[in-house]
């Protein structure tokens, strides 16, 4: 007598299937049919995994904008300049600056040492790194090391009065 290689199977969400579990050894296709009717079917799993998708894409743009619009107002009220470089950058780019600002504010004037004229020096240093693709660069960076990045930050990363350069 041969074990049988095809199981109908009655799935979670109550959708009937048959399997083929030959490509299984024999002493294991028995838990793996109940493993399966443990389980939605496989057009139920995709269409959940499809819904479960959109609303992370759903989340990730309504919390990217969220960040977007507290970035472009931080940029406003401190007199940070309009960043340059690739449009598809210009957004990340000043989402990056203004969460890596934030993060030395609170690393070096909140928690650290500094006071505010320590800081408006490094507000000052910061205007002059226009370049997006910096402060993309830098995203992943501790806002204790801010100071020591932007003075390494290098002439193409700055920008420049002369409107000829």
């Amino acid at each position: 007598m041969t074990v049988r290689k095809t199981w109908a199977t009655t799935h979670r969400c109550g959708h009937d299937a048959t399997h083929d579990l030959s490509n299984r050894p024999a002493d294991q296709r028995a838990g793996y049919a109940r493993w399966l009717a443990s389980k939605d079917c496989t057009d139920c799993w995709k269409a959940a995994r499809d819904a479960d998708s959109e609303s992370k894409q759903e989340w990730l743009a309504a919390k990217r904008a969220e960040e977007q619009e507290a970035a472009v107002a931080w940029a406003l009220q401190f007199g940070m300049p309009q960043l340059e470089g690739p449009e598809k950058a210009l957004a990340w780019g000043e989402r990056s600056r203004h969460q890596l600002m934030t993060a030395a504010y609170t690393a070096l004037v909140a928690e650290g040492t500094w006071d505010e004229a320590d800081w408006a020096e490094l507000e000052e240093k910061a205007r002059a790194v226009i370049r997006a693709g910096w402060w993309i660069d830098q995203r992943d960076a501790e806002g204790r090391d801010l100071l020591e990045l932007l003075d390494a930050a290098g002439e193409t990363d700055r920008g420049t009065e002369n409107p000829f350069h």
